[in-house]
């Protein structure tokens, strides 16, 4: 398809008095300009939520975005002028990345950082498209990652990628948002914390100097399955999904963040991240281990004090079937039972999780408990713990 250009296209859609922070064209480098503020060349794919408000936000921090969906239909509009708008405390102002395209080796090409803020289930259909794209020394960030940056490792060497990249995950997006529509984001909160890992971990320092560059609010790990090990939603949406479920399915919208979050759900999730701190501290990983009860009572928590600010922006009042939605594709299929895999590996006992897994396998009429992201699934259940800690700092089997 067309690749678009904001330089060189005169018809885009703007808002009314909104500013534009277009990047602009300043000691060009093979066809990318750079501006005086902006120091890096970034890719963003994915085009849900969190795609939306990285390419967003990073085009209005002055990096030069290369902005990337495999629909190609859904960026028609943007070789027709659209651009993307950002909604956040500071306004309303448009935002237009450098590039934006369903090529992805054209979005990735010659990018210094690859920012990932899609679901665990498109992390290997993106990987395997990578692989004959991916330069050395790139770094790719997955926030979050679900254990993805293993996983996406091994389908790019499967794949016949050598190239020596860095992946990094964290706990949660850098944002809570939601797009407003096709070519509008709000950002309610950025996050103030993210702990991060790097696969495999020899590389964590350039890694980590990379994405403090456009993400300041990472704090370092101590491996990939450490940062994995953080990951808030398999904490959070499991509980609220579940034990919402009725309402759920009765009404058109209800937000599981307001009305659906009562004393009891919040007790079942509070038993649930004592698993997961359980299993980290099992395998040696030291706090803070961002409890769960410090997003409701604190503000140390990886967005600050924002329960309340999620609640009143009413953006979280949605429609969510409940076998469909990402909270129970991801965050159960996925997050949940590789939390539970990592716990019977790690002789942790995990009673809510495994329970919770057997109700969301009776709701989606399939066995949730050996997914694609277990340590089975993985190859590393026979791991013994001194080769999986080799592994994860070397990125190679002993």
């Amino acid at each position: 398809m067309k690749l678009w250009n904001p330089q060189t296209d005169a018809t885009q859609r703007v808002v009314r008095g909104a500013p534009d922070v277009t990047c602009k064209r300043k000691n060009s480098v093979k066809g990318w300009g750079l501006r005086e503020e902006a120091h890096m060349r970034i890719a963003v794919l994915g085009g849900g939520n969190g795609g939306h408000a990285a390419a967003a936000d990073l085009t209005d921090q002055g990096h030069e975005v290369a902005f990337w969906r495999r629909d190609a239909a859904a960026l028609a509009p943007f070789n027709e002028g659209r651009v993307l708008i950002l909604e956040d405390s500071r306004g309303t102002r448009n935002a237009t990345p450098k590039l934006v395209t369903a090529d992805l080796g054209a979005a990735v090409r010659g990018v210094e950082l690859i920012v990932i803020p899609s679901p665990a289930f498109a992390q290997g259909d993106i990987a395997r498209a990578l692989a004959p794209h991916l330069s050395g020394g790139q770094i790719l960030f997955l926030p979050p990652g679900t254990f993805g940056s293993y996983a996406m490792v091994q389908i790019l060497r499967d794949a016949g990628c050598r190239a020596r990249v860095a992946i990094a995950e964290t706990g949660t997006l850098p944002y809570l948002t939601r797009k407003h529509g096709p070519d509008t984001v709000a950002i309610t909160i950025r996050a103030k914390r993210l702990p991060t890992g790097v696969f495999p971990a020899v590389l964590h320092e350039q890694a980590m100097r990379t994405i403090a560059q456009v993400y300041p609010a990472v704090e370092p790990v101590e491996d990939a399955l450490s940062a994995a090990l953080m990951n808030a939603g398999p904490i959070i949406h499991p509980p609220l999904i579940l034990m919402n479920a009725g309402p759920l399915e009765h009404f058109e919208r209800w937000d599981i963040h307001n009305e659906g979050t009562q004393p009891s759900v919040r007790r079942v999730m509070d038993a649930l991240d004592n698993e997961r701190i359980a299993v980290r501290e099992a395998l040696g990983y030291k706090p803070y281990h961002f409890p769960i009860r410090d997003h409701y009572a604190t503000d140390h928590w990886m967005y600050g004090d924002a329960h309340d600010r999620l609640v009143v922006s009413g953006d979280w009042r949605e429609r969510i079937v409940l076998t469909q939605h990402r909270y129970m594709t991801e965050d159960v299929h996925y997050g949940l039972a590789f939390l539970a895999s990592v716990a019977d590996w790690a002789g942790a006992p995990a009673p809510v999780a495994t329970a919770l897994l057997s109700i969301a396998s009776a709701v989606c009429e399939r066995d949730l408990r050996h997914g694609p992201r277990t340590l089975e699934a993985l190859g590393l259940a026979r791991m013994k713990r001194n080769d999986l800690q080799s592994l994860l700092r070397t990125g190679e089997p002993l």
